[in-house]
């Protein structure tokens, strides 16, 4: 019996895949449990043509992705803080200063969760930075800290 899995089923497969199951098993316990459904034609159809928009979709975040972290791949990016003795920050610059200074100047938006720093940056200087942008997409750029 083909069937149409409608979530992710260990030992059968993800969501949106077609399996065959033997018949028991598919009439007792899936298709009851509305785990699964028939794979009739249209049911297939539908199918195919969801999985078919998923990977465009995933594609066309894939290009914009590339395009944001070839954009911010370089640049650098000035942050002011408060300064005491010795060129020491007062507190710390964060992921989320990092964020909208790239929003305010760059005008890319850089979810701050996505943004690696390393280490807490302290003193004023220059330092590299990271960001994911998405799944295997990444970017590097300067960050510039300076006195207020």
């Amino acid at each position: 019996m083909k069937v149409i899995l409608l979530q992710d089923i260990k030992e059968l497969g993800k969501k949106g895949d077609i399996v065959n199951v033997s018949d028991g098993y598919g009439k007792n316990y899936l298709i009851p449990r509305k785990l699964v459904k028939p794979a009739t034609e249209g049911a297939v159809n539908d199918a195919m043509a969801k999985k078919k928009a998923q990977a465009e979709k995933k594609a066309r975040e894939l290009e914009l992705a590339k395009e944001q972290a070839a954009s911010l791949n370089g640049t650098e990016v000035v942050i002011r803080m408060k300064v005491g003795d010795n060129g020491k920050l007062f507190g710390a610059v964060s992921s989320k200063d990092v964020a909208d200074a790239l929003k305010s100047q760059k005008e890319i938006d850089v979810d701050r969760k996505k943004i690696e720093l390393g280490e807490p940056i302290k003193v004023i200087g220059k330092y590299k930075c990271s960001a994911r942008i998405y799944a295997g997409v990444s970017a590097s750029f300067t960050i510039d800290v300076r006195p207020e």
